[in-house]
């Protein structure tokens, strides 16, 4: 399939794919690949040249990619923000913890004067990439573990002299899982990971033989990764005992788990040929 422009390759766009891409085979590189390679690579997902460069300058134009020139070879590097971001991203992602009751619940209370809107909505945006569910207005609440990540993001952000962080136990009487179901979107996030999972599950049968196809591994991990790339921060890993029993995100986990041994290695046999 061949795209261009802001078209969609499997419901994803080109520069996502492309971040995915830096983010998997740059970083071993000082952070540079040169234009050909990606484009070389883009090749393999369906994507055609003109599709790939007009993504690169949308990259370069929000300060993630910095033309950079290696041994007379154009290509780009990823400027020390995007390094920050895929550095975040390895942890939720690959490193990513599932919490328990007895962890406790982090809480952000928020007050920013009108004057600063701006930094209020980024406040916000910061809290829902981050995955906290909203209590009340100016209430927001994730699961413990996430107190390193929450308050650096929100130094780095410069917000953080608006929020005020608490860590607790949840003691108000009756029954928590109702709350949770309040405070996220539960039933969005389950049709996410029901997506992933009608999506994967097909891929997951065709790689359980003995097939060994760099190529296809390449194209297939690249793609899945970034699907799932947003699941992370949609869920924060919320407390299984306080889901509904048939929760589908455990298994979504499980076999984004599985394909990532399945197709990683092969995957990135593939990429540093063409690198």
């Amino acid at each position: 399939m061949t795209v261009g422009g802001d078209a969609e390759y499997g419901g994803l766009q080109p520069r996502q794919l492309i971040v995915s891409l830096y983010g998997l085979y740059a970083r071993q590189r000082d952070g540079w690949l040169s234009i050909a390679s990606v484009v070389r690579l883009m090749a393999d997902l369906g994507v055609d040249g003109q599709a790939v460069r007009s993504s690169i300058s949308r990259l370069k134009r929000r300060g993630l990619l910095v033309p950079t020139k290696v041994d007379g070879a154009a290509g780009y590097t990823l400027s020390p923000v995007a390094e920050e971001i895929l550095a975040d991203g390895d942890v939720r992602i690959f490193g990513r913890r599932r919490a328990s009751v007895a962890d406790g619940w982090l809480l952000v209370v928020f007050s920013v004067p009108e004057s600063e809107r701006d930094k209020r909505h980024q406040l916000r945006s910061a809290l829902t990439r981050l995955g906290f569910g909203t209590v009340a207005p100016g209430v927001w609440v994730a699961p413990a573990h996430l107190e390193a990540e929450a308050n650096e993001v929100l130094a780095r952000l410069g917000v953080a002299e608006y929020a005020e962080v608490f860590q607790g136990r949840h003691v108000a009487p009756g029954d928590p899982r109702g709350n949770v179901a309040r405070w996220w979107d539960l039933e969005s996030l389950r049709q996410l990971y029901d997506t992933f999972l009608q999506r994967y599950q097909p891929v997951q049968q065709r790689w359980s033989g003995d097939a060994n196809d760099p190529a296809k591994a390449f194209a297939d991990y690249v793609q899945m990764l970034t699907e799932w790339r947003q699941l992370p921060y949609a869920d924060p890993g919320l407390p299984l005992e306080l889901l509904p029993a048939d929760w589908n995100g455990a298994e979504a986990e499980a076999l984004f788990g599985a394909l990532r041994e399945r197709l990683a290695c092969p995957a990135a046999e593939h990429a540093l040929r063409h690198l």
